[in-house]
C-alpha cells in the first residue's frame, strides 16, 4: 500500500450487483482504489473481528454466520444464524458470547464462543407482535443488538413491533424473559441503538419516521425519552434513515437520509442535539458510514447507486463533498481492513 493510504474494506449485496467483499484503498491523496472483490463472501451486510477471525452475517433467507481468516478472508465455517435475513452482531465485552439479530424471522439469537472462536448456541429468542405500517411492520423485525451491564444484559431493537427491548444473559442458560425497556411511537419503525460512552444516554435512530431520540438509562430495563426530532430538512420528501455513527467522544452524531438522500451531522451539548447540516451523500440509498478520524474523513456506503463517496470533516464535524468515489454495485457495509 502506498504510503499515507488507509486500507478498507466493503460488503455488499448480490441482489443489487455486489460480488463479495471488496477492498478498497484510499490513498494519501484522497484517491479511492477499487481492489478485486473476494467472491467467497456474499451478503455480508455486518462483520465483528473475533481474534483471528471475523464473522460476518450472511443475509439470506435462510440465515447464516459465515467465519473468515482475518489475514486474507478465506472461509473457515458457517452456522445457522437461527434465524432469517441476519443484519446485525455484537459481541459481550469479553468477546466470549456473540448475539445476533435476525430481520426477517424475528429472533434474536445468542452463541457461546470456544477458544477457537467457534459459536455453539446458548439460547434463541423469537419474538411477537407487530406495528401499524402494514408493509413494515406486519411482525417483529430484530434490527439491532447490544451487550449493556458489562455483559449481563441483551438490548434487542424490535423495528417491527416499535420497541426496545432487554434480556438478562445467564452463562449458562442463554436470554431470560425479555422486558420492553422503551415503547417507540406507533409505526416509527426503531432502527439502530448507539450509547454515548461515559454517560447514561444512547441515542435511537428510527427508521421508518426519520427520528433521532435521544434516551436516558433509568434502570436495568429502561429507558426515558429526553429529546426527540427529525433527521430531515423541510420538505424532504418521503425518506427512511439509513445508519448512525457517533464520534468516539460522542460529540457528533452522523446519520444517513435514504431517499433524500444525505446525511444529517449532529452536535451532542448538555444531552441535547442540535443539527448542524446536511449533505448530499453522492448516489442513492446511503445505508452505512464510516469515519476515518486520524484522517478526518467519513465514508458513505450508497446502496443502490453512486457506490462509495468520500466526505472531508471539518473541525466542528459537519462534512465537505469530495470528488473521489469508488464504483461498486451494492455497497451497504464499510470497515477498515
Amino acid at each position: 500500500m502506498a504510503e499515507g493510504g488507509c486500507a478498507l474494506l466493503v460488503g455488499t449485496y448480490d441482489r443489487l450487483g455486489g460480488s463479495g467483499v471488496v477492498p478498497l484503498t484510499l490513498t494519501a491523496d484522497d484517491r479511492l482504489i477499487v481492489g478485486e472483490p473476494m467472491s467467497q463472501a456474499r451478503n455480508a451486510s455486518w462483520w465483528v473481528p473475533a481474534g483471528d477471525l471475523i464473522l460476518a452475517v450472511d443475509e439470506q433467507d435462510q440465515g447464516e454466520i459465515a467465519a473468515f481468516a482475518t489475514a486474507d478472508w478465506e472461509p473457515r465455517f458457517r452456522r445457522s444464524s437461527g434465524g432469517a435475513a441476519p443484519c446485525h452482531l455484537a459481541f459481550d465485552p469479553a468477546t466470549r458470547k456473540l448475539a445476533v439479530a435476525n430481520y426477517e424471522s424475528g429472533s434474536v439469537t445468542l452463541f457461546r464462543l470456544d477458544e477457537a472462536g467457534r459459536p455453539t448456541r446458548l439460547g434463541m429468542a423469537l419474538l411477537t407482535g407487530h406495528g401499524p405500517h402494514a408493509e413494515r411492520q406486519a411482525g417483529p423485525h430484530a434490527h439491532w443488538v447490544g451487550f449493556a451491564d458489562s455483559g449481563r444484559r441483551l438490548h434487542l431493537v424490535d423495528l417491527g413491533a416499535d420497541r426496545i427491548l432487554s434480556f438478562t444473559v445467564d452463562p449458562e442458560r442463554g436470554l431470560g424473559q425479555p422486558a420492553t425497556a422503551w415503547h417507540a411511537p406507533a409505526g416509527s419503525g426503531p432502527r439502530h441503538l448507539a450509547f454515548l460512552p461515559g454517560t447514561d444516554l444512547a441515542v435511537l435512530a428510527s427508521e421508518l419516521a426519520s427520528t433521532l431520540t435521544m434516551l436516558r438509562r433509568t434502570g436495568p430495563d429502561g429507558y426515558e425519552a429526553v429529546q426527540t426530532l427529525t433527521s430531515l430538512p423541510p420538505d424532504a420528501g418521503e425518506s427512511l434513515i439509513g445508519a448512525i455513527l457517533t464520534t468516539e467522544a460522542g460529540d457528533r452524531i452522523h446519520v444517513s437520509n435514504r431517499g433524500h438522500d444525505s446525511i444529517a451531522t449532529f452536535a451532542l451539548e448538555g444531552g441535547q442535539l442540535r443539527l448542524l447540516g446536511h449533505v448530499p451523500s453522492g448516489g442513492a440509498m446511503p445505508r452505512h458510514l464510516l469515519l476515518l478520524k486520524e484522517r478526518a474523513r467519513l465514508l458513505a456506503a450508497n446502496e443502490e447507486g453512486g457506490g462509495v463517496t468520500l466526505f472531508a470533516v471539518g473541525p466542528d464535524g459537519t462534512l465537505r463533498s469530495l470528488p473521489a468515489r469508488a464504483d461498486i454495485a451494492g455497497p451497504v457495509f464499510l470497515d477498515r481492513a
